[in-house]
């Protein structure tokens, strides 16, 4: 359990540089949109993205905790630490600029954000914490490989409170980026656009995800005795 959550948080933290450059502009736009301190809006904003990471968590888990059950659990519960880990290293791949299989995944939470996303107008402008919590709380739910990467490791947490606990220190780990960027705004995604950045952040995640596959017991005899198939 101690291995997904930091595997959670360092995915939050590198993932960072992709959150930050892709959804900075929302995050700045909370503080400069605003009469007061940038800094509490910020904050408030964050707090209600990571509640709402933290909801999605309990869900996780409790369907993978159901998921668990049966026969052949085993296998079960292999497969689905083998399809976290995979999609750890897709994400990886995305981030560094090799691939974007990830980005089918946000497809899959695209129907939910048509009902879900335009509940955030309602709370425009954030100009005061209680609406900017809410406002973080609906684009917590925006379709998003990065929060769905760390959602599969939710999934093979084994419990509701595990799988809020992983997307807990998930979003813990994106807060410094994009506070960052909220409070820097452009200057701060201009920097985490750049090539050697966001490449080395993706490798260091494919190494996370790779590292992940190769702690999953008996993952090598599985794959020798032909019970999993990696190919």
């Amino acid at each position: 359990m101690e291995s997904l959550i930091l595997t959670a948080f360092t995915l939050g933290l590198l993932g960072g540089v992709h959150c930050a450059a892709m959804c900075g502009g929302i995050v700045g736009a909370v503080s400069l949109g605003a009469r007061r301190s940038g800094i509490s809006l910020q904050l408030s904003y964050n707090a209600g993205r990571v509640l709402s990471y933290a909801a999605a968590g309990v869900l996780a888990g409790a369907f993978g905790s159901v998921s668990l059950f049966g026969d052949g659990l085993l296998q079960v519960q292999m497969l689905l630490f083998v399809v976290a880990n995979a999609i750890v290293v897709l994400l990886g791949l995305h981030i560094a600029g090799w691939g974007s299989l990830v980005l089918r995944l946000e497809s899959a939470g695209a129907l939910a954000w048509r009902a879900i996303g335009p509940l955030g107008k309602h709370f425009l402008p954030a100009d005061t914490p209680a609406k900017a919590v809410r406002l973080g709380m609906v684009w917590g739910w925006i379709p998003c490989g990065l929060v769905y990467s760390a959602l599969a490791l939710a999934l093979v947490s084994g419990s509701l409170l595990h799988g809020a606990a992983v997307m807990l220190a998930f979003g813990l780990g994106t807060l410094p980026n994009l506070l960052a960027a909220g409070l820097a705004a452009q200057r701060m995604r201009t920097a985490l656009r750049l090539r050697w950045v966001r490449t080395l952040a993706g490798v260091v995640i494919v190494v996370l995800g790779v590292l992940g596959l190769a702690r999953i017991p008996g993952i090598f005899d599985a794959v020798r005795s032909g019970i999993l198939c990696l190919a």
